[in-house]
């Protein structure tokens, strides 16, 4: 299993659409993309820098590098920003990071 980490931060008042954009639509667009060994994502968030910005990290879960590769492209590194996520953040990682997952402890 691979997890595909990436940040993203936006203001205090674009954070409930970002959230929005991320459940609505973009998620649901890429699971819709039926790339064999994509498991999923999970969408972390929280208010930092005395509240004048809200991170979010995604975590997107694959099977393989080679199902991040289809994906992601060769280059899978490049983050992946559909226009209408861009619009709203403020600013982001260019890179998207991948762990291979030696535990798990889910219940």
């Amino acid at each position: 299993m691979i997890e595909r980490i990436w940040h993203g931060w936006t203001t205090p008042e674009e954070a409930d659409e970002y959230e929005r954009l991320l459940h609505d639509e973009i998620f649901p667009r890429f699971a819709d993309e039926d790339i064999d060994g994509y498991r999923g994502f999970r969408v972390l968030r929280r208010a930092n820098r005395g509240d004048e910005e809200v991170e979010f990290v995604t975590v997107m879960r694959f099977d393989s590098l080679d199902a991040v590769k289809e994906f992601a492209g060769e280059d899978h590194e490049q983050a992946h920003i559909p226009p209408e996520a861009e619009k709203v953040l403020s600013r982001y990682d260019d890179r998207a990071r991948h762990y291979e997952v030696r535990a798990r402890g889910d219940s």
